[in-house]
This record gives structure tokens, sequence and C-alpha cells, in this order.
């Protein structure tokens, strides 16, 4: 490399007031030897993005910015989602640096990653993905439920990495290609990918969280599953569809065997199997309109043209 680029670690943060000064004082010390090692540039920052916390997490930002000119911060009026947290800072650290490094504010995420990143980043890829090569400190009903939406999703035709959460490089040149997808629906893990660019990936060990609790519950997890599905493949509709048209072929099938059966005198009683197949029919199409109306919601949502996030203040 002919010199080091200007590096913006970004960290979106929603109540967050328990692990924060543990995560800025461990940040701050890895961006100084970064720079040290001449793998960031002067003037590197730490940014902080507060999701519209109800706790102290943005006075804490404040007060570590005034301390500390290498940390930056970035409030939101209201709180927006972990996704468009994420994007605001990115787009706010993308005029400012050359390269940006993402992770979640509990460090669960190896921050010597970021070394063999950025050696990537040197060496020509555009994105390097932070990937778990374990996960020892998940429960195994979370290590199940992660193996399942990551298997669904490659089924289903989503571009997504294995074990690859948000985590990872992205180059000035690859945020600026994040930039022109404008949907309001966001699933970050899978349009990153579509952007395309020379990619790499770095192994890493996931560790426990600092403190304080996971804002993932499962009715949240499930709702980001559906969400990221939905936003990148038309493929459940058509496997709806084609599902419809199995019990189609099915129904006229046996109603054609029946038919048979009368005419040759041996009439079938089955009243059993009428109401069975009548509530799997029904269930099919109740199903068939929830998953339709997902999608329309996501048109709906993309119509109006709302803003995905809104700045309040800016600490740079």
């Amino acid at each position: 490399m002919d010199r080091p680029e200007v590096l913006y670690i970004v960290v979106p943060c929603y109540n967050e007031e328990e692990v924060l000064p543990e995560t800025a004082r461990r940040l701050g010390e890895k961006l100084r030897g970064l720079v040290r090692r001449g793998l960031a540039a002067p003037g590197s920052r730490v940014l902080f993005v507060d999701d519209g916390s109800r706790d102290r997490t943005w006075a804490l930002i404040a007060r570590y910015h005034r301390d500390d000119p290498a940390v930056a911060g970035v409030k939101l009026a209201h709180n927006r989602g972990h996704q468009n947290a994420l994007l605001a800072g990115l787009m706010a650290a993308r005029e400012r640096c050359g390269v940006t490094i993402s992770l979640d504010a509990d460090l669960q995420d190896d921050m010597e990653a970021m070394d063999q990143m950025l050696e990537q980043f040197y060496g020509g890829c555009d994105i390097v993905y932070g990937v778990r090569n374990d996960r020892a400190a998940d429960t195994p009903f979370k290590r199940g439920t992660a193996l399942a939406f990551y298997r669904l999703m490659a089924a289903l035709g989503a571009e997504t990495v294995y074990n690859h959460a948000d985590y990872r490089l992205m180059s000035r040149r690859a945020l600026d290609g994040l930039s022109q997808y404008r949907e309001v629906n966001l699933f970050l893990r899978g349009l990153v990918p579509l952007v395309g660019y020379r990619a790499g990936v770095v192994e890493y060990r996931r560790g426990e969280r600092l403190a304080g609790e996971s804002k993932y519950s499962l009715s949240r997890m499930l709702n980001f599953a559906i969400d990221g599905i939905t936003s990148l493949s038309v493929r459940p509709i058509r496997l709806m569809a084609a599902a419809g048209g199995l019990l189609l072929c099915g129904g006229g099938l046996w109603l054609l065997w029946l038919l048979v059966m009368a005419l040759a005198g041996r009439p079938v009683a089955g009243l059993t199997v009428l109401l069975a197949s009548v509530w799997t029919i029904a269930g099919l199409q109740l199903a068939g309109l929830g998953l339709v109306g997902e999608y329309v919601g996501k048109v709906y949502l993309e119509a109006k043209g709302r803003p995905r996030y809104l700045i309040e203040e800016e600490l740079v």
C-alpha cells in the first residue's frame, strides 16, 4: 500500500449504557494500535450511532467525544432499528474516510480480526466479511435457529454469507455502491453481497457479551428473518403457488377417482378425508394470503418513500 487510509469504526448503539464505557476504552486502544502499525491513518475515528436510546447512551458518547477527538457520534431523532442505525453510521462516515469497519457495541466480535480485514483491504478487497468459525458462546437453541436461518435463506435464493452478521469492512467504493440501494426495508447482510466488488473473509471466534442483555428477543429475530427473506427473494410466493398447483392436481385426481367409484357402483364414504382436505386447503389459502400480504406491505412502505432515518445531532 502507498499510504494508510482513514478508518472509521462504526458502532450502532441502543440502550448500551452498561457496556459503552468498556467498549469505548477497548475500541480507542485498538484504533490507536492500528494507527501505530500503519494500518489506519491519523484522523481515524470510532463512530458511535445512538439509535434513539432511552438511557444515558448519548450523554456518554458526547462525554467521550469531548475527552477524545478520535470518538465521534451520530444521534438519530428516533429509534429506527439496528439496520437503519448501522446504515446511518456508514453513510455519515462515507464522506470522511477511505474504509469502515462495523461491529456491535457488545464487542462479542473479536477486535483482533480488524488487522486481517485491513490487510485484505490493502491487498485489493473492497469488502471483507467477519465470519464466525464456531458458536460455542451461543445456546443450543440459538445455534439451531441460526443454522436453520442461513439454510432457509440459501434455499429461498437469498445471497448471504454463512455465519456472517454485521461485522464487516467496506471500502469507500463499496459504500458508494451501497448508497445507491434505496429500499426502506433494510437487510444489509443480503444487500452488501449484491454490491459486488472483490470480497474476502476473515474467520474469528465470537466471545461473550461484555455486559447488559442482548436486544434481540425471539420475536425480533423472527421478524428480522422474515424481513430478510421477503426483502431479497420472491421464491416463497412461487413455492406457495406451486403448493396450490399440487393441491389442485391432487384434488382433481381425487374427485376423478370418486366419480369412477360412483359409476362402478361403489360409492366412497369419505367424510373424514373431506374434512381433512377442507382444512388443508383453507390453511394453505390463509398462509398464501398472509405471505402475499407481507410482500404487499413491503411495497406499501417502499411506495410511501419515508426517510429511513433522521439525524438529530452529529459530533464529528
